[in-house]
Formats: structure tokens, C-alpha cells, sequence
């Protein structure tokens, strides 16, 4: 390790990709020009679950501009999508990139249509004619699982005894960008260059070399700017496959970009678990049981990464908390909507949903101030590392203190008088409180550093960026760690060609994992010069880290309600996160402001609906309610950094907090707010419309 103090690492170092965004010189995928390209477009499911018995593509072959028209059958020798199976899963849904017979979900392509323009191609989709018949619906768990501590009897006795069952609304990931693939073929090596909206390039090569059975070498994946991906993004999808199939078909480049249409149609939605739980504490608030169960839905097929949710919102429970006697839960159903898959935080909001809503609860049937019985209950830092029930290590860290500054910094015991006043005076006005620990990923990543004679070097890294500012970041640790300065630093990411293997962007991993690969082939660069090693010096780093680093902090929400309307009003939001090291303190506070952003959009307004026929009802922003720069409220944001010893920077992910922390303290909040109304339960989104009947109901019982 270098032995000077860090000169770049912790500084608020400018995002180096913004100054050729904002002068519009960034390459998105649909950016990309290709010569003389077919344009895909594809004629989708109608209804679900039906038979399709036969799809009529003539009308669409003799139209303008038409160069063919593909169905299931010719493409029904392609391999399947590899699906994690964090948790046990006899046997997974076929995954086909265009039907063949069993349509479950609304959207689903049925055929695909290449033209010499997107319009032409568009119009010849309107004259295909799928002939359906009505199929049986599906909801049939496919995975489990179960963990239960060791303990069979109660460690005390019990006093309290509180239930809540929770409904997470479905939701659309909506990037900016949507899914977006152009394929260039490669005439005189009968390969493929493939630019790709993607987070994880180097699985999106992988996993199309494996589903067409092809050597990996034959493509060449890059996903230069990438406008938002929020886990949506981490796997292939049906359309990909379809896109690399016609190109080696065709001997054609190939480009396809989604509508928004398509988007909230067939992209992965996020979210719509159901959960229960049941927890038991002492007369004094001391936690004895906790049981939970969820669910967590599946769509017709299973993107790399569908079992995640599942996983997480069991296996992160019970959170920080002490609680001896565990028995928990999960199961993955397969159901006949859009499919699902991680959406940012990806299981996690819904485990601590459960567990700050149960204490909330407690709180209340106790009388003791939601504060102190969680403080009651956390672990102390004396009892870190903890290995809990469900296989996990809490690495370190001070969740009390985290409490205590909020509680503090909040101004809490004013807040509680003033709402005292308030309520006297006839307002609707809560408070609400949650903790939460975040999980990040887990696994390896490289690095590639090269030092040139010049004085300059640079990074190639297998990790990705979806708008983090991956190329700031990893610039500052080099930096430090070869005595330069960021602007030396020339750092490429994302380009299969041009970079080592790696996982990519997802589960807040990429500056814990992908942040201590730069650092190991840094310090072995710096060795190697140090040696007289002629240049250029090139090390490459493979960094697995030594489990997971779980971040934590905790949330603040005061919240009025409208008496008369219902509209909710979120006056103060406050959160103090433990990030670790903080390699950009600014690129932190850009990544929990983000994550609020969509904890307070799940919480507040959105939600995608189907109707009784499965059939979208918001299928557009018409109907879905995404929260806008003006919606959102401020967020005062406060931090510590206790370095985790699970990597070698120390650092924590904090890419997911605001999603986690954030919805469970404004479901308190709007709670608290209809207390004196007898109003106990809610589920999200608090709309006008939510609250107001829900205080109908409070008021007439």
C-alpha cells in the first residue's frame, strides 16, 4: 500500500463523463450507426394464457419494405438463458426467443419482422394474425426455500404479539434509455460487433455465445453510455436473442430499439412481493420470534438474475436486529404477467418492509417509542461480525450510533412536541422511523492497469457503469495508488474486446469489488515499476471479495395528511447512511438521492395494474405515475464511514439504501398520521385516493 495519505480518494472530483454528455456527445446504443441495417419489430401476444395454434405472416411479407419475417418454429433449436438459482429450483420455464406454442404473458414476441426502416417494420407487424385459443392460467411456485434458527423454544416470555401482511405494488423500471441493441455483422470473420444497453456486457457475450451455440470469440459486446438500467438491464432478453440470430442468419447487421410501449409491456417489472410476518417480544420490547413468509412473482420466463427478490427479502431478515427464534420463508410463483426480475435494491425493501412495519407495530402495542425499542434490539458493534439464520455475516459497523445521529440531527423530541400540537389542533400529522442494511454484491471482478512511459496510465476494467461515474471513481483510486493525478488516468470500461472478463453493474458491487481489482493491479503496477520493470507495465488483477459489506443507516419522515382530500405532504426527510470509505463523497450523495427518488416513487404513486383479463392497464406515463424532479422532496442527508473488512478499500454499497430505507419510513409516517383515526394498516402507494378511503374507514369504526 501506498504510504502517502490519499490525495484523490475522498474528494468530490467532478464526473469526468458529463462534459461530453452535456455536449450531447455520448453513444447511447440506438446512437450507433450501421450501414444499411434491417430493422426488427415485433408482433407481440394480445391476451394470456392462450395456445397459439398458428400465426399468418403473408400480409406482412408482401408489404413495403419487408426483407422477412421470422416465427417460433425456426428458432426453436436455440439453448436456454442460465437463471442463478440462489434458492432451489427443480425445474425453470423454457426460454424462447420467439414462441412456439404457450404464450403465458401479454407482450410476449410471437414473431419478429426485419424492414428496411423502423416505420415499414412497425406497419408490417399490424398485419400479422396470431390464432389463439384460451390456455390455463399459471400460478405455481417454482423455487423455495426455508431457514429456522436452532432454538425451538421461546427465549422468554411473551407479551406482545403483532401481524402485518404487506402488498408491494408492481413496478416499471423506466430508464431513460430504453432496451436497445444494434448488431454490426462482421463479413470476413463471420462474427458480430454488439452494441448493447446493457449492465453487464461481459454476461451478455457469454450468455448469446451459449444460447447460439457459438465460440464466444465470434462476439464482441459494448455498452459504452448507458441511460439508467436499475437491474432491469443485468440479463438478456428474447429480443436480444432474436436480434444476434437474424444477423448471423442474414449475414445482415441488425438494430432494434424499444418502444416505451414495449418497455412497460415485456421489459422486467420489479417488486410484487407479498409478505407476512408475525413478531413476538417481552414485556420490556425485548424481540423473541420473528416468523416471516413471502412470495415473490415470476413471469413466463426467468431472467438471469428472477430468483434474487426471493431470496433477498428473506434472507436479509431480520435485518440488524437481534431475534433468537427465527422461522422464514420464500417462495418464487410463476404467474401470467409481464416477467419480473431485480429492480435497485432487488428484494432487500421488501425484507425490511416487513421487519420496520412489525416494529413500528410493536412499538404501539407496547408504548415504547419506536427509537428505543430498536435500539433495544440492534446489534451492538461488540456483536459484530454476526452470522445470522439465513447463511449471512453482518460485517461491521455501529447501528445504534446510525439511530442516535438521527435521532439527534432530526430534532425528534421537537418534532414529537410540535406534532402534539398539531394533532390537538385537528391536523393529520406522523412521524416514521426505519433502519435498514444493505447487502451489496458479491463475487470477483478485474482489473487491467497498464503504466506508460509517458507518465501517463491506463485502467480496463471487466465492471460496468449505468450512469454511476464508474470512469471518475476508478480514476481517483488509481490515482492514488500510482502518485498521478485522475486527469493521467485514461480508464475503458464495458468493451469485451478491450477489457478483461467481469461481472458488471448490479447489487452495488461495482466500487467494493470492481474498486479493489483497480487497487490490486495498481499496487502490484506500482511494485513492478519500482523493480525498473521496462515499460509498458501491464498487471491484471482477479479481486473476490471476502463476503459481503453490509451498509446501514436509518430514515426520518414527517408526514400531513389533508383531512378533507387526503393528499399527502412529506415535510421533512432525513437519513444518516454508514457508507464506508467513500471514494467520491458527491457521486455517494448522487446515489442515495436516486435511490430515495424510487423508494419515494414506490411508496407514493407508482404502480403497474393488470385487469381481471390480464391485460395492462398503465401501459404508458398517461397511466403510470413516475415521480418527477418537482415531486420529489428535499432529502437532508447525513453520513459516517466505518470501512468494511470485506474488501480492501472498505467500501460499502449505497447505490440501493434509498430504496430500502426510505419506502418503510414513509409507510410509517402515513400511519402514524391516521393513528387517531384507528387506521393500522396500508399498503403502498399512499395516494390521495388510498389514504382518503382508507380514513373513511377509520372513521366509521
Amino acid at each position: 500500500m501506498p504510504s502517502l495519505l490519499p490525495a484523490h480518494i475522498g474528494a468530490s472530483n467532478p464526473r469526468r463523463e458529463d462534459a461530453r454528455l452535456l455536449r450531447g456527445q455520448g453513444q447511447y446504443t440506438d446512437d450507433i450507426k450501421l450501414d444499411r441495417p434491417l430493422y426488427v419489430a415485433f408482433a407481440r401476444s394480445q391476451f394470456a394464457p392462450a395456445i397459439l395454434e398458428h400465426v399468418e405472416i403473408d400480409d406482412a411479407l408482401n408489404s413495403d419494405g419487408i426483407f422477412a419475417v421470422h416465427t417460433g418454429a425456426e428458432l426453436a433449436h436455440l439453448g436456454n438463458l442460465s437463471v442463478n438459482e440462489v434458492i432451489n429450483m427443480p425445474s425453470a420455464p423454457r426460454f424462447c426467443a420467439l414462441l412456439e406454442h404457450e404464450v403465458r404473458a401479454i407482450g410476449q414476441p410471437i414473431a419478429a419482422v426485419l424492414a428496411d426502416s423502423p416505420a415499414n417494420a412497425s406497419d408490417a407487424v399490424e398485419l400479422i394474425y396470431a390464432d389463439m385459443i384460451e390456455g390455463e392460467a399459471c400460478n405455481t411456485t417454482i423455487a423455495s426455500h426455508s431457514w429456522q434458527s436452532v432454538e425451538n423454544d421461546m427465549p422468554g416470555a411473551p407479551h406482545h404479539s403483532v401481524e402485518v401482511a404487506i402488498q408491494h405494488p408492481r413496478l416499471a423500471p423506466s430508464a431513460i434509455e430504453p432496451r436497445a441493441i444494434a448488431v454490426r455483422y462482421e463479413t470476413d470473420t463471420d462474427s458480430v460487433t454488439v452494441w448493447h444497453s446493457t449492465q453487464t456486457p461481459h454476461r451478455t457475450r457469454s450468455e448469446l455465445a451459449a444460447i447460439l451455440d457459438i465460440h464466444p470469440s465470434r462476439i464482441r459486446v459494448i455498452a459504452r453510455d448507458v441511460g439508467g438500467a436499475f437491474g432491469m438491464k443485468a440479463s438478456l432478453y428474447p429480443e436480444d436473442v432474436f436480434a444476434l440470430w437474424a444477423a448471423f442468419t442474414h449475414k445482415r447487421n441488425i438494430k432494434w430499439t424499444a418502444t416505451r410501449s414495449d418497455e412497460f409491456m415485456s421489459a422486467t417489472h420489479g417488486r410484487g412481493t407479498t409478505s407476512t410476518g408475525r413478531l413476538t417480544l417481552s414485556a420490556d420490547g425485548t424481540f423473541l420470534a420473528l416468523t416471516a413468509k413471502t412470495s415473490a412473482p415470476l413471469g413466463p420466463w426467468l431472467p438471469n438474475s428472477a430468483l434474487v427478490p426471493a431470496w433477498n427479502a428473506a434472507r436479509v431478515l431480520p435485518s440488524g436486529y437481534l431475534v433468537p427464534k427465527l422461522d422464514i420463508q420464500t417462495s418464487a410463483v410463476q404467474d401470467n404477467f409481464t416477467p419480473t426480475g431485480i429492480y435497485r435494491g432487488a428484494g432487500r425493501p421488501e425484507a425490511n418492509m416487513l421487519i420496520e412495519r412489525l416494529i413500528d407495530k410493536a412499538a404501539r402495542a407496547s408504548g415504547i417509542d419506536p427509537f428505543t425499542l430498536r435500539r433495544r434490539n440492534l446489534l451492538p458493534p461488540s456483536a459484530l461480525p454476526h452470522d445470522t439464520v439465513t447463511g449471512n455475516r453482518l460485517d461491521s459497523g455501529d447501528y445504534i450510533r446510525a439511530l442516535d445521529l438521527l435521532e439527534q440531527l432530526s430534532g425528534y423530541q421537537t418534532l414529537r412536541q410540535e406534532q402534539s400540537k398539531r394533532r390537538n389542533q385537528g391536523e393529520l400529522v406522523g412521524i416514521g422511523i426505519a433502519f435498514y442494511v444493505e447487502p451489496s454484491g458479491s463475487g470477483w471482478e478485474s482489473a487491467r492497469i497498464t503504466l506508460h512511459k509517458n507518465g501517463t496510465a491506463s485502467v480496463a476494467s471487466g465492471s460496468s457503469s449505468q450512469g454511476h461515474g464508474r470512469e471518475t471513481s476508478y480514476a481517483q483510486i488509481a490515482a492514488d495508488h500510482l502518485g498521478l493525478t485522475p486527469d493521467q488516468i485514461e480508464v475503458t470500461l464495458a468493451d469485451t474486446d478491450h477489457t478483461p472478463k467481469g461481472i458488471g453493474a448490479l447489487a452495488s458491487r461495482s466500487t467494493a469489488i470492481g474498486g479493489s481489482a483497480v487497487q490490486q493491479a495498481c499496487i502490484e503496477a506500482k511494485r513492478q515499476k519500482d523493480k525498473g520493470a521496462p515499460y509498458p507495465i501491464t498487471t491484471t488483477s482477479r479481486y473476490e471479495n471476502e463476503g459481503q459489506a453490509w451498509g446501514y443507516g436509518a430514515y426520518l419522515i414527517q408526514m400531513s395528511i389533508c383531512p378533507d382530500t387526503g393528499t399527502p405532504t412529506i415535510e421533512k426527510a432525513i437519513c444518516v447512511d454508514d457508507t464506508g470509505v467513500q471514494i467520491n463523497p458527491a457521486l455517494v450523495k448522487d446515489q442515495v438521492v436516486g435511490g430515495f427518488a424510487q423508494g419515494f416513487g414506490e411508496a407514493m404513486m407508482e404502480h403497474i395494474e393488470f385487469d381481471e383479463d390480464n391485460q395492462l392497464l398503465t401501459g404508458s406515463f398517461m397511466d403510470y405515475a413516475m415521480p418527477r424532479a418537482n415531486d420529489v422532496p428535499a432529502l437532508e442527508m447525513h453520513s459516517f464511514e466505518t470501512p468494511s473488512p470485506t474488501n480492501t478499500l472498505g467500501a460499502k454499497g449505497v447505490g440501493e439504501a434509498g430504496t430500502i430505507g426510505a419506502p418503510a419510513a414513509i409507510l410509517n409516517a402515513a400511519l402514524d398520521a391516521l393513528a387517531p383515526l384507528g387506521v393500522t394498516d396500508l399498503n403502498m402507494p399512499l395516494t390521495p385516493c388510498t389514504l382518503w378511503t382508507a380514513m373513511q374507514k377509520g372513521r366509521t369504526t
